[in-house]
This record gives C-alpha cells, structure tokens and sequence, in this order.
C-alpha cells in the first residue's frame, strides 16, 4: 500500500501492538493505529483482512469486526482476504454468489455460505456490491499483493 502512495493503517480489536505470526512462529509486532471502536468505514479505500488461522478465528468471534467488514461491503468499497481470513467474509455472510479462494480447508465453509471456491493463486471478483480479492496461502503473496494494490488505486481514483 505504501508502495503505490495508500497510507495504510492497522485497525484491531484492541490498542496497543500486535503480534504477527509466520505460520507458527512467533514474528515481528505492530502498533495498532486504529481501534473497531474508532475506526468508520467511510475514512478507507478497502480492507485487507489478515491471514493465518487465529486471526481470522478470533475476528470472526468478535461482533465489531464482522459489522466492520460488511460496512465495506456496504459501502461498495474492496476488500482483499489471504489465507483462512474468508471465514471472517462467511460470518459476515458476504460471500454469497461470490467466486472465491482461500486456504485449502476453507473450501466447504465457503460453499456452504453460497459462495463458488476455486483453486487459484489469486481470485479478483467483482459479481457483487464491490470488488474482493482473495488468495490462498503465503507463497501466494506477490500476486496478491499486485491484485489488491490494483483495486484499491482504482478505489482511490
């Protein structure tokens, strides 16, 4: 995001910094910018939702950050999900009649939510109210992050 002049900003549940993870392992911290609490849908351009699986698990569980993604929805704005973050778009019942990727493993919450999975280093689908994004794993990284840049620029204007 910063690469293409976006000023991006880590929203989460809580303030203070948070802790990424590679695959299991224990990596960098982030401060958080943004609390759900303080941020509005209307101040971004699109949403990238973490990958990984505890993330997408614990956001999925936490009511403000599901209404949150279905603002963007909303909003018609894009959203660009990696990884075993679409289970957040499935509580947030935003995948229906939309075709999509993720880990492996997501493949039947999908289908039974009424989205179309396909196998697919990265997946742009713009059948509905805006543009989603979606990938499946981290070697999967550079596609999407060209794809997700794309949008939000065209976003931007």
């Amino acid at each position: 995001v910063l690469d293409t002049g976006g000023t991006p900003e880590l929203v989460s549940t809580d303030s203070g910094r948070i802790q990424a993870f590679d695959h299991l392992d224990k990596a960098d911290t982030f401060p958080v910018d943004r609390t759900l609490d303080e941020a509005q849908v209307a101040e971004y351009d699109g949403l990238v939702l973490p990958g990984g699986v505890a993330n997408p698990d614990a956001l999925r569980m936490d009511r403000r950050a599901v209404a949150f993604t279905k603002g963007f929805f909303d909003a018609g704005k894009p959203v660009a999900a990696i990884c075993h973050a679409p289970w957040t778009l499935v509580e947030a019942d935003v995948v229906r009649g939309r075709t999509l990727t993720s880990w492996p493993s997501l493949r039947t919450d999908i289908r039974n939510a009424g989205g179309t999975w396909v196998d697919e280093q990265v997946k742009v689908c713009t059948g509905g109210p805006n543009t989603l994004i979606t990938s499946r794993k981290p070697d999967d990284l550079k596609a999407f992050r060209e794809a997700f840049t794309r949008e939000f620029d065209k976003a931007r204007g």
